[in-house]
């Protein structure tokens, strides 16, 4: 992953929302390589996220198993209830 060179100007992230397209235009205005490493950060995020949300929906699904929500089922008995 690249260096980002400093800047003059900061953005406190949590306090600011722009619209998409002004983020796209000051995405355009960094280097090359800055975009580069835009785009690895912004994926390694995501992918942290998603996990995240993965771990969340697991854990909502356990819980509502264990509180008598949901029954044990075979791969073929969703696939019969699914098309019915």
């Amino acid at each position: 992953m690249g260096q980002i060179a400093a800047h003059s100007y900061q953005i406190d992230a949590k306090n600011v929302m722009m619209p998409f397209g002004e983020v796209l235009e000051v995405a355009d205005k960094l280097s090359l390589n800055e975009q580069e490493t835009l785009i690895e950060v912004l994926q390694r995020r995501i992918i942290e996220r998603r996990r995240e949300k993965l771990a969340e929906e697991t854990q909502d699904a356990q819980q509502e198993f264990l509180a008598g929500h949901c029954q044990p089922a075979t791969p073929a008995e969703l696939m019969k209830e699914i098309l019915l």
